[in-house]
């Protein structure tokens, strides 16, 4: 029984000694290198984008946008919150490179492939995208302001859904007889894991079977979400996370540069690999939190609680 014993660990020596393998310890020789352009506007119509300078730059192997994902038949990028208790809920489709419009700072819009990450860079900042800016939104009561800007256009006010647990009738009675009401207005900020390790993929195909080894924080369920977008069945996709440093959550997801890195490396026969600047992280991978809530506890002469309503 270990229940109250001191259990030694088993992995600390091999990192602090300098050996632990992250997918940057593990980059072939031969390794093409992936950048991903990203929108400087929060929310923007996206116009044209012309690659024909940063095409002729020096290492060039591939440059794409969404036209060249369409044409392979890729699927959005599947939602993975979905409540079956909430209906209807609005579920928009998320494209793994953007196409006629931007709805989020750092969204991807092109896919530069290049014999280093150097010259991957500078072509990525040599294209031109031409972007007609539109409103935007920094948190979530801002975004339900009647006024605001609409995000999707399958959720009117920008509303995923709405969700209602309890009893209305038995809270409104427990308040109407509370000798005491407290009522707090709560901002919990948003919040960015910021890991030390960026995340990081390397993609390969060997014509039947993908492999992609990743910063992630399991398989399973990114395996059955990758199926989903490359409209295959699980076992074409062979997933790997070796030592990761750090997530907190963060890299429990598919996130499109990897779908971005296997379908390159499907489409040069090369292993492909991205990994993501630090600055790049803020803008690109996901955040938590940012939760307004309004709450009221009603009680009892006693300090005994009624009842409590939150509205979030």
């Amino acid at each position: 029984m270990y229940s109250g014993k001191s259990i030694a660990r088993l992995e600390d020596t091999r990192f602090l000694t300098g050996k632990g393998r992250y997918v940057a310890d593990l980059l072939p020789a031969d390794a093409l290198h992936a950048v991903v352009l990203r929108s400087p506007h929060a929310h923007a119509d996206l116009g044209a984008i012309n690659t024909e300078m940063a095409r002729a730059m020096p290492g060039i192997v591939g440059i794409f946008t969404s036209a060249d994902l369409a044409a392979d038949n890729l699927a959005p990028l599947p939602c993975t919150a979905v409540l079956a208790s909430v209906s209807p809920m609005i579920v928009p489709p998320r494209p793994v490179l953007a196409s006629n419009r931007v709805r989020h700072l750092g969204e991807a819009v092109a896919l530069v492939i290049a014999t280093s990450a150097a010259a991957a860079r500078d072509a990525a900042e040599a294209i031109e995208v031409s972007y007609d800016a539109l409103p935007a939104m920094i948190d979530g009561a801002s975004a339900l302001a009647a006024d605001a800007a609409q995000i999707w256009p399958e959720a009117p006010g920008n509303e995923a859904f709405r969700f209602l647990k309890g009893d209305r009738a038995a809270t409104d009675a427990a308040f109407a007889q509370a000798d005491h009401i407290i009522s707090a207005d709560l901002f919990n900020n948003r919040v960015h894991a910021a890991p030390i390790e960026p995340r990081a993929a390397l993609a390969q195909f060997d014509g039947r079977r993908f492999e992609l080894i990743f910063t992630g924080m399991g398989v399973h369920g990114i395996r059955r979400q990758l199926a989903t977008v490359f409209r295959l069945p699980e076992e074409a996709f062979h997933l790997v996370c070796p030592d990761v440093g750090g997530g907190f959550g963060a890299k429990n997801f598919l996130f499109p540069e990897y779908v971005l890195a296997l379908w390159a490396a499907r489409k040069l026969g090369r292993v492909i690999s991205w990994q993501a600047e630090p600055s790049e992280e803020f803008a690109a991978a996901v955040h938590g939190r940012d939760l307004r809530a309004k709450a009221r506890l009603a009680l009892d002469k006693a300090g005994r609680f009624l009842a409590l309503e939150i509205s979030s």
